[in-house]
């Protein structure tokens, strides 16, 4: 039985593709115009084709042909567009020209002819003013009554999903006329310490960070992310998951021949004597006065953690949480499990990019419970893959811009984004990737 075929829009690192695939999709195209994403992606998804691209700038007939597709169907098409401009008094948002992403989402849609659309962005789109955007999104997916949008749309929480983190995401789902709409994903678990409707407590900080080697042992971990360690702890179960250390682990996707002996993405960062004191008070769950860094509580989730800003815009690192144990923040391997990707999975291996590229996904866990749903209004039966993949090689991620646009042969989008005045704004909204509403 065929695997069905998924397609990834503003793919970013992956968190969305991963989810997917753990659902039983196979996610053939991914479509991100960062090339240092473009890189990572590819690192992880070696048989996944990579459109280092602006969705702007392809089309469902590019994708078709790159992906090798042929006449198969599509079944999915998914991807959180950067929204950055809203209606003013008597405007339409989605004819601003910041909003043309979003109507590029839409058009690859119907140019795919895909059989299902999961539509992923911040929860602000739901409030205020920004509500009348987000109305005008749904009716571009139902003109023409080629689309029918399961109403109401919905504010997903991760930590709901097994993921030990609060980070609330707004999910739209739509299929083609004549599929069977799918439903939104119930709540599989609950943020560790709080009730609610009898749902089984999900995994704290502790469950995702106990059993990691405190990455401050390795004197080598200053110049290099990665090092090879037996110092491992007794893992809970949900760290058992993300370690692979069971068939389960991998869902429903591609098992990667990987080496768990390596930590990876562990690159240290060196605080001053004083704020390492500062971190030292700190009581978990709360914030340190004067860094206004969130501290870890063992036994609580950590806030939503957000990605830094661009090269464009000064390369500014979004504050990472205190680590509860460690009077330190924590690395982009403490990230990614409080995000929930597995350690197999691998980001750049810079902190400024590494975390960018967490802080900017979906966590995978609640990408899975939504595209499970899809899986289910297909009508398919998920089957888990026989044989395993190949990582790609670790230079792509060791990239700088120069060199992931020399391998992937195209020109700096940033460079292109200032030369072509015209095309500046919607470049600058999709590179930059803001999360100005996340905080709403």
């Amino acid at each position: 039985m065929r695997r069905p075929i998924g397609i990834d829009l503003f793919a970013g690192a992956g968190g969305m593709s991963l989810g997917f695939e753990q659902a039983g999709f196979d996610v053939v195209a991914a479509v991100e115009i960062d090339p240092i994403h473009c890189a990572t992606h590819k690192f992880n998804f070696p048989d996944c084709t990579v459109i280092p691209k602006s969705v702007t700038d392809v089309t469902g007939a590019e994708i078709r042909e790159k992906a090798k597709l042929g006449d198969k169907k599509v079944d999915v098409v998914f991807g959180g567009a950067p929204c950055q401009g809203f209606s003013l008094i008597g405007q339409r948002a989605l004819d601003d020209p910041r909003n043309s992403l979003v109507r590029d989402f839409v058009r690859i849609v119907h140019e795919l002819e895909a059989r299902y659309f999961v539509f992923e962005n911040v929860k602000g789109l739901t409030l205020g003013k920004h509500r009348k955007f987000l109305e005008e999104v749904i009716e571009a997916f139902e003109n023409g009554g080629e689309y029918r949008v399961v109403l109401k749309e919905q504010v997903l929480n991760a930590a709901d999903y097994g993921v030990p983190q609060n980070r609330h995401r707004l999910f739209l789902m739509g299929a083609r006329k004549g599929c069977a709409l799918p439903q939104y994903p119930e709540r599989l678990s609950h943020a560790a310490g709080t009730t609610n409707c009898g749902s089984p407590d999900g995994p704290t900080c502790e469950d995702a960070l106990g059993d990691l080697p405190d990455a401050e042992q390795f004197k080598s971990l200053w110049n290099s992310d990665e090092v090879s360690t037996t110092k491992w702890g007794d893992p809970s179960p949900f760290a058992q998951e993300l370690r692979c250390m069971t068939n389960d682990a991998w869902h429903f996707g591609h098992p990667r021949d990987w080496n768990p002996s390596l930590l990876t993405s562990s690159l240290l960062t060196d605080h001053t004597e004083i704020s390492r004191r500062r971190f030292r008070s700190t009581e978990g769950g709360n914030v340190e006065p004067i860094s206004r860094f969130f501290k870890l509580a063992s036994d609580g989730v950590s806030n939503t953690l957000r990605a830094g800003t661009d090269a464009a815009r000064g390369a500014f690192t979004s504050p990472r949480p205190i680590h509860y144990k460690y009077d330190r923040c924590v690395t982009v391997r403490e990230m990614a499990r409080l995000h929930g990707y597995p350690d197999w999975f691998r980001f750049h291996e810079t902190k400024w990019h590494g975390a960018r590229q967490i802080g900017n996904s979906v966590p995978p866990p609640l990408a899975r419970a939504v595209a499970g749903k899809v899986i289910e209004a297909l009508g398919f039966e998920p089957t888990r893959p026989t044989e395993s993949l190949t990582l790609g090689k670790t230079a792509l991620l060791r990239m700088d811009m120069s060199q992931a646009c020399e391998f992937f042969e195209i020109e700096n989008p940033i460079k292109a984004r200032d030369r072509k005045s015209g095309a500046r704004k919607r470049k600058q909204s999709e590179i930059e990737a803001s999360n100005a509403l996340d905080a709403r």
